[in-house]
C-alpha cells in the first residue's frame, strides 16, 4: 500500500472519529443540562436503562402502523430550514435565527444564555403538571418516531432517539410554560424574565427553523389532566391572539381553533388564524347596486396591472377603507358609478412584523408544502403594489388600515418593498386586482373622480360650487326678466 493511500485512509479515519466525537458531544449536551438539575437527574438515570425495551416496542408499533397513517404523515409539511431563495437577501437573514430561546434541533445549543431560563421554565411546568419527569418524558418517548417524522431528515440525522426525545421533552415543557407565563404575566416576574426578553421570545417562537411539533405540545398538555390541559390550551389560544398582527379591537373577536385541523406547529397555527375566511355581511341593497353596476364593468381587467400605488388609486376615485375583519383574505373592492372602495384588513406594523411575515412566506415556500395557496405571499405582494413612497404609507395610516409602531413612514415602505422582493403572487387576490384594474382603466370614471375631487371633496369646495350655481341661476333669472318683462 502506498504512503499516499495510507495517509488518505488515516485522514478518513480521523474524520470519522471526529464526526463520531462531535455527534457524541451533541447527544450528551442535553443530558448534561438535565443531570445538573437535582430534581431531574435521578429520574434521567433510571429512564436511560429502559431505552432498549422501548426500542423493541417501537419497532412493533411501526410494524402495526396502517399504510394510510403513513400517507397522512407524509402529507404534512416538515419542519425544515428556510429555503435558500429566502436567504439571498442578507439583510433579512437575522430574521430566521432565534435570539433568546432555541426550540428543536436546528438551532439547538447556539444560545448559551438560554439554558438557565429553559431549565427554570421546564422545572416549573413539570412541578405544576403533578406527574413528574418520568411520566411526562415517557409520553414523548413513546411518540418519538411520529415526532421525528415531523422534521426533515437532514435536520434530525445527527440525533439518536434518546437525545431527540429529551430535547423535545425539555423544549416542549419550557415552551408551554413560557406561553402560560406570558398570559399570566406575574409568573414571568417570578421567573425573572424581563419585558425585552419576552419580546424576543415572541419572535423566536414563530420562526420556521425554531419549531417543535404541535403533536409534542399536545402530548404534554393532555398528560397533565383535563383541567390543566384546558388551562394550557386556553393560554395557547390567547398567546396566538396576542401575536396576530392587527389592532386589539379586531383580534379580540377572533375565533381560534387550535386543533381543527391540527397544525404542524405554532407558525402554521398563527397562519391559519390570520387567514380565516371572513364572514360576509352584504345586504340586499348592496348586492342590487352591484348588479346594476355590472354592465359598467364589463372589462374584466385582463392584462398587466397598471396601477402602481395608493396615489394612483386616489386619482381614479378609489378610496381606502379598513375591512370588517383582520383576516388577510378580507380584501374586497366595490365599484359604483365613478366611485370605488378598496377594503383592506387593518394591520399593526412593529419590530415583529418583518420576521413574522418573512417566516410565514418561507413556510409557504417549503418544497413539501404542496397544499399551500401562498395567501400570505400574495398579501405582501398586493400591499407592495400599493406602497411606492412614504406618502402611500401615510394614506394607509389615514385610512386606519396601517397602524405604524415601527418608526417613520419611509421605514415601513422600505420594509414591505424589501420583503416583497422577488415574490411571485398566487391567484388569491387576482379577482380583486382585476376589478380595480377595470375601474382604473375607465377614463370617464377618472374624469368624474377628478371633478368630484376638485369641487366636492371638502365642505369649502362644495360651498364654492353651490355659490357659483346660485350666482349663475340668479344671473339667468335676471336676464330673463330683462328680456321678457312687459
Amino acid at each position: 500500500m502506498s504512503k499516499n493511500h495510507e495517509h488518505a485512509i488515516s485522514i478518513g479515519d480521523g474524520q470519522h472519529e471526529k464526526k463520531a466525537v462531535d455527534g457524541e458531544e451533541k447527544r450528551s449536551d442535553i443530558a448534561k443540562t438535565l443531570e445538573a438539575n437535582e430534581k431531574i437527574a435521578p429520574v434521567y438515570k433510571q429512564l436511560k436503562e429502559k431505552l432498549e425495551d422501548e426500542a423493541e416496542k417501537r419497532e412493533q408499533r411501526d410494524a402495526n402502523k396502517r399504510p394510510d397513517d403513513r400517507d397522512r404523515e407524509k402529507a404534512k409539511p416538515k419542519i425544515q430550514r428556510v429555503p435558500i431563495i429566502m436567504r439571498e437577501q442578507k439583510k433579512f437573514e437575522k430574521y430566521y435565527q432565534p435570539r433568546w430561546i432555541s426550540v428543536g434541533p436546528i438551532h439547538h445549543g447556539k444560545l448559551q444564555h438560554e439554558t438557565q431560563y429553559k431549565l427554570a421554565l421546564a422545572t416549573k411546568f413539570i412541578h405544576d403538571s403533578g406527574l413528574g419527569t418520568e411520566a411526562l418524558y415517557t409520553k414523548i418517548k413513546e411518540k418519538i418516531e411520529e415526532l421525528k417524522n415531523c422534521y426533515h431528515e437532514d435536520v434530525v440525522k445527527g440525533y439518536d432517539d434518546d437525545t431527540l426525545s429529551w430535547m423535545l421533552f425539555f423544549d416542549g415543557c419550557s415552551t408551554l410554560q413560557l406561553i402560560s407565563s406570558y398570559v399570566n404575566s406575574d409568573e414571568l416576574k417570578a421567573l425573572k424574565i424581563k419585558n425585552d426578553q419576552v419580546a424576543l421570545a415572541q419572535q423566536d417562537l414563530f420562526l420556521l427553523e425554531n419549531q417543535i411539533p404541535y403533536s409534542a405540545l399536545k402530548v404534554l398538555m393532555e398528560s397533565c389532566g383535563k383541567e390543566k390541559c384546558d388551562q394550557l390550551k386556553g393560554s395557547l389560544k390567547e398567546f396566538i391572539r396576542c401575536n396576530v398582527m392587527a389592532p386589539y379591537k379586531y383580534k379580540k373577536s377572533l375565533k381560534i381553533e387550535i386543533e381543527k385541523p391540527e397544525p404542524a406547529h405554532l407558525l402554521e397555527l398563527l397562519r391559519s388564524v390570520i387567514l380565516q375566511h371572513p364572514k360576509r355581511r352584504h345586504t340586499g341593497c348592496v348586492d342590487f347596486l352591484k348588479l346594476i353596476n355590472k354592465d359598467l364593468t364589463k372589462d374584466n381587467g385582463q392584462g398587466q396591472q397598471s396601477f402602481r400605488s395608493v396615489q394612483d388609486l386616489h386619482a381614479a376615485g378609489i378610496d381606502l377603507k379598513p375591512s370588517e375583519s383582520c383576516s388577510l383574505r378580507d380584501i374586497t373592492f366595490t365599484s359604483l358609478c365613478f366611485a370605488g372602495w378598496l377594503r383592506i384588513p387593518p394591520i399593526t406594523v412593529d419590530d415583529l412584523t418583518g420576521p413574522r411575515f418573512l417566516n410565514l412566506i418561507a413556510y409557504e415556500m417549503c418544497p413539501d408544502n404542496i397544499d399551500s395557496d401562498y395567501a400570505v405571499t400574495s398579501y405582501i405582494s398586493f400591499l407592495d403594489s400599493l406602497i411606492d413612497y412614504p406618502v402611500d404609507v401615510k394614506e394607509l395610516r389615514s385610512a386606519h388600515i396601517l397602524h405604524n409602531l415601527l418608526g417613520s413612514d419611509k421605514e415601513v415602505a422600505q420594509l414591505f418593498n424589501g420583503i416583497a422582493t422577488d415574490l411571485v403572487p398566487s391567484p388569491v387576490y387576482m379577482n380583486v386586482i382585476a376589478q380595480i384594474q377595470s375601474h382604473y382603466k375607465s377614463k370617464w370614471r377618472t374624469w368624474m373622480a377628478q371633478v368630484y375631487h376638485d369641487h366636492f371633496s371638502s365642505p369649502w369646495t362644495i360651498v364654492t360650487f353651490l355659490a357659483a350655481v346660485v350666482a349663475l341661476g340668479m344671473s339667468g333669472i335676471q336676464t330673463w326678466y330683462t328680456v321678457f318683462s312687459p
